[in-house]
């Protein structure tokens, strides 16, 4: 498990790349991968191509990644995710909470 982010050379956006497990494991360096950006970039992309599975814990994670971002005027997105990632997400709802492309 791997995470990584990389913000905009103008700061307004911040993607964060996920590779391996997304589970509980992660959780330090996903919520580090965020909160060390000030202020909140205006647009965040989670990139999960190489993400190769997904757990409630990470459901969490993403949550708590919406709230810090200014919730319900947050703009997310979650790219590159797999079938088997993409079935939990809607399983979840979450298409309602992010946009998943």
């Amino acid at each position: 498990m791997a995470v990584t982010s990389a913000t905009s050379t103008d700061g307004t956006s911040l993607t964060i790349s996920i590779e391996g497990r997304f589970d509980f494991s992660a959780h330090q360096a996903f919520r580090g991968a965020y909160e060390k950006v000030s202020p909140v970039p205006g647009h965040i992309s989670v990139d999960m191509s190489d993400t190769t599975y997904l757990d409630s814990s990470a459901l969490g994670m993403l949550l708590l990644l919406r709230d810090h971002s200014g919730g319900d005027s947050s703009n997310i997105r979650l790219t590159g995710c797999n079938e088997d990632i993409r079935k939990i997400l809607t399983i979840s709802n979450f298409e309602q909470l992010f946009e998943i492309v």
